[in-house]
């Protein structure tokens, strides 16, 4: 059976090597049109014979449609019209429309028609973010693939029935089966450059703050290999968070990976809020990313920045819940390609992932749409692989590539303080420790929460100077006796002085140790507030006064001491004569300002 819209075909000869081309026309070619079509086909696909098809199409009133599997040469005014619409796109941005106006001209005047070569494929089904498409069957994972209508998507499912998985990333109201789909040949990326900082972003790299265009040069693959183990050299040097908890007992070094985790509402936020705010004047590059967060937490986020004045060297890259899922799922791997560009510039990053546990969930949507099967808590199986090419890339660089480093603060909520289910031990087996929030300890008013037993960080001392190391001492130790002693001093009502003191001691400890919001200390102040409370010099304080005696304390220091605070502040090495120095003041002050 021959169809009716079939003009021509040429006869059929059993080779090995033979081509089929399509084409799509209203006027068939004549003789010596399809003697060229047939030898720029032989030319660029090395083949033996090439059999010609030829189709009526509508579409193609004023030229040909060519196809050859899944490559497309659109040689229609339609076709015509986009390779002149790329042309004028990849024009330089001018400021003077004259300027505008006369590149035109030029670009049009010197168009020269190409070949006009791209894959296509064919939109099969689409819907809640997700399209399935025939064809492009060369088409790479990860790949941007662009519809007609001019959004753009990411492959995220190759299948071996031939069609292809397709995320979105725009309004996908245009698109419908039979939409038209081209390849990219670009995995996504992002537009970067200095003038990034200070701004907030989406996923795509498109400002979201009211301000002008970033008007980048570079663009940045979200997804690139972390640096192997040659590129990268040890975690020594400090990340401080001016968070007197976690400096002390659970220091972050520049490099590394800290997990923050615990339950809703009990201060993560606060806590990755407060290492920003404390990287100023540091020459540390912060980048916050907010996925599926409410937009109004996220404004005040970025509220809180300005204040501080530390939105100077911050990036905010926000994908709110009211996002795709698609875009929730690239959020964390765009902010990583933003402060992987300063590390490889030779500069300190910081980089905030708030949180992964959404980003997870955002990540399970796409594979439940995408019919993938669920494992574990519905989870895909990949997910693990998910975070850990995210938090991989983190790192101190070598020498060698401009000693830079990428710090990671990632954080997870648990359900019930649960750190067992899925997602939870997937990221504490990437990182390299993590501050573990407590929702009694922040109930009763410890704040911040952190729990001195369930908190590590794995590179610990190597990233702690001298002087902060000493001035430690057996604080944690300290703590640890202080919540045994605690557990059997409510079961007792008459206590000996032996058993008081410790218990008077722990408590005290745990004063010292509340910090409210925004409000970092300094490298001098922990350090004499660590040699202070380690000389019981708040023993006798009565718990609840502790906080507002230290502030007092910190102030007076600030003032009377000034040559003190420039020494222990430019000073790397412990000193017993500096300790005695530093107790000699504080002996001054609880004399002149404490009663009893």
């Amino acid at each position: 059976m021959i169809n009716e819209d079939v003009f021509d075909k040429e006869d059929e000869v059993v080779q090995e090597n033979v081509l089929k081309v399509e084409i799509r026309c209203m006027i068939p070619p004549n003789d010596e049109q399809k003697e060229k079509i047939r030898e720029f086909m032989l030319s660029k696909y090395k083949a033996d014979k090439v059999e010609i098809v030829i189709h009526k199409d509508p579409a193609a009133a004023d030229g040909f449609n060519i196809f050859v599997g899944d490559d497309n040469y659109d040689w229609t005014t339609l076709g015509r019209i986009r390779q002149l619409r790329k042309s004028i796109q990849a024009l330089p941005k001018e400021k003077s429309f004259d300027n505008i106006i006369s590149l035109l001209r030029e670009d049009i005047r010197n168009f020269k028609l190409t070949p006009g070569y791209q894959q296509v494929g064919e939109v099969l089904f689409v819907g809640d973010g997700i399209a399935v498409i025939d064809g492009l069957h060369d088409v790479a994972y990860g790949e941007i693939v662009l519809f007609d209508c001019g959004v753009k998507g990411m492959v995220q499912d190759i299948r071996t029935d031939g069609t292809t998985g397709i995320v979105l990333f725009g309004d996908a109201t245009d698109i419908v089966a039979g939409s038209r789909v081209v390849r990219t040949r670009r995995t996504a990326g992002i537009p970067i450059s200095n003038r990034i900082l200070g701004r907030m972003i989406d996923p795509l790299g498109k400002p979201i703050d009211g301000g002008e265009d970033i008007d980048a040069k570079e663009y940045f693959p979200i997804e690139r290999p972390a640096p192997g183990i040659i590129e990268r050299k040890s975690v020594n040097r400090p990340m401080e968070t001016g968070i007197l908890a976690i400096d002390s007992m659970f220091p972050i070094g520049r490099g590394q990976r800290e997990l923050i985790i615990g339950d809703r509402q009990t201060g993560k936020t606060s806590i990755a809020i407060d290492t920003i705010l404390n990287q100023k004047g540091k020459d540390v590059v912060c980048v916050y990313v907010a996925i599926s967060q409410k937009a109004s937490s996220v404004a005040k986020v970025v509220n809180t920045l300005e204040k501080a004045g530390a939105m100077e060297y911050t990036v905010v890259v926000s994908s709110p819940a009211s996002d795709a899922p698609s875009l929730q799922y690239i959020a964390p791997y765009a902010g990583c390609a933003v402060a992987e560009y300063f590390m490889y510039h030779g500069r300190d990053t910081l980089i905030i992932y708030d949180d992964l546990s959404k980003h997870a969930v955002a990540y399970r949507t796409i594979s439940l749409l995408l019919e993938r099967a669920p494992g574990r808590e519905a989870y895909p199986g990949d997910v693990f692989y998910l975070h850990s090419r995210l938090l991989e890339r983190s790192a101190q660089l070598s020498d060698e590539l401009g000693g830079g480093s990428m710090t990671a603060l990632p954080i997870v909520e648990t359900q019930a303080g649960d750190v067992s289910a899925y997602i939870p031990t997937n990221i504490i087996s990437i990182t390299d420790g993590q501050i573990f929030l407590d929702n009694e300890m922040f109930y009763s008013g410890q704040r911040p929460a952190v729990n001195v037993g369930l908190s590590v960080s794995r590179v610990g001392g190597a990233a702690q100077l001298n002087l902060m190391k000493k001035s430690v001492g057996t604080i944690r130790l300290d703590l640890a006796q202080y919540r045994e002693m605690q557990v059997f001093a409510q079961f007792s009502s008459d206590l000996d002085e032996q058993t008081m003191i410790p218990l008077k001691y722990g408590a005290g400890l745990m004063q010292i140790l509340k910090q409210p919001n925004q409000a970092p200390l300094s490298f001098w102040q922990q350090v004499v507030i660590l040699n202070v409370a380690q000389a019981r010099k708040f023993l006798n304080i009565e718990a609840k006064k502790i906080p507002a005696l230290k502030k007092e304390f910190l102030e007076w220091f600030a003032l009377e001491q000034h040559a003190l605070c420039l020494k222990i502040e430019h000073t790397a090495t412990y000193s017993d004569e500096l300790k005695v120095e530093i107790l000699k003041a504080a002996d001054e002050f609880f004399e002149t300002h404490v009663t009893e």
